[in-house]
């Protein structure tokens, strides 16, 4: 009889929180590894992460937790990555042991910085993973929500669809309905994407363009990430799905979107680095900004991307947000 698969958790914020919380509800036990000792001894003590969704209690019995990455990444079959992208190359640095027949399992939302490359790419090209063994977790899906335990839903995307349904199962419970997908890059561009347009969103608001403007560019935001994705990753896809468009939207609208809040405060006038520091959660979208306008440049073939050229110029071309955006409006329909 075979051994059930260890599954092994990576990062400490809101979504790795949430991962860990919706892996309990099927596993008798769980590998979680934190950067900090002190985020260890508090759950050790109070039996809830003291930084991120500190209203879910953890059985301290179910959790295997490490303050090690190669204790971790030895001990389990399936290891499932959610440090911000801006973070992850230097937390992969610290492994010294094998992972290559591992199972890599991506939640983050972004491109490695230092590698320009996708986080499944990164793991393939750096780590020896093959794409088989590299799937992706997608939304629509707040960490926040999966707190309060409402319905929620979940896309895993592997090319080997055994192991896709094999991690959706271990997510799966009566308030997280999954299904699978193969289309693993075009949902990993996605995932980035997503949180480039809910930057723009917040922009908007925190300029004070209303439900009317949002929903403009909302609409061109989801055709302008099919353009992309077709540029980088052609095959047959339905942008329209919820790992998408779904996804999209709840990052575009959504209170609990740190991506909208992040642009909603560069609309009201604050500097990107005092955004930063007014914030405790990084905004992936920042950094999934400079990434996907390079990839884009580079590209023989550019796609036409408004929406993207603009926070790129307010984020880092310093230009005034204000005069940005009265040119996208011209170039929405």
């Amino acid at each position: 009889m075979n051994k059930p698969l260890k599954y092994a958790v990576f990062g400490a914020g809101s979504w790795a929180t949430a991962i860990v919380k919706m892996l309990c509800e099927n596993l008798d036990e769980i590998g979680w590894y934190m950067r900090s000792i002190y985020t260890k001894e508090h759950l050790l003590r109070e039996q809830h992460n003291p930084n991120y969704l500190s209203s879910v209690e953890f059985h301290l019995e179910q959790l295997k937790l490490s303050n090690d990455i190669n204790e971790m990444a030895t001990w389990a079959d399936i290891l499932i990555f959610v440090i911000p992208s801006a973070f992850i190359h230097s937390e992969l640095e610290k492994l010294t042991v094998d992972i290559s027949k591992k199972t890599v399992v991506s939640a983050v939302k972004g491109i490695v910085p230092e590698s320009g490359l996708l986080v499944g790419e990164h793991f393939n090209e750096k780590y020896k993973v093959p794409f088989e063994n590299i799937a992706v977790i997608a939304g629509p899906c707040h960490a926040e929500e999966v707190a309060l335990e409402r319905l929620s839903y979940l896309t895993i995307s592997c090319w080997d669809s055994k192991k896709a349904q094999q991690i959706a199962d271990s997510l799966s419970s009566d308030y997280i309905k999954t299904k699978i997908s193969d289309d693993v890059i075009g949902i990993e561009y996605g995932v980035m994407l997503k949180n480039i347009y809910a930057i723009a969103a917040g922009i908007a608001h925190g300029l004070g363009y209303g439900d009317n403007f949002q929903s403009i560019l909302m609409s061109n935001a989801i055709r302008e990430m099919k353009r992309y994705i077709k540029r980088v990753h052609k095959m047959k896809r339905n942008i329209n799905n919820s790992a998408y468009l779904g996804d999209l939207l709840v990052t575009g609208y959504s209170t609990f979107s740190r991506n909208r809040m992040f642009g909603n405060m560069i609309g009201k006038g604050y500097t990107v680095k005092s955004a930063q520091m007014e914030m405790s959660m990084v905004a992936e979208g920042y950094y999934a900004t400079k990434s996907a306008y390079l990839i884009n440049q580079n590209n023989e073939k550019k796609a036409e991307t408004p929406i993207i050229d603009a926070v790129y110029a307010i984020l880092y071309e310093n230009k005034n947000p204000k005069k940005v955006f009265k040119k996208l409006t011209d170039l929405l329909d």
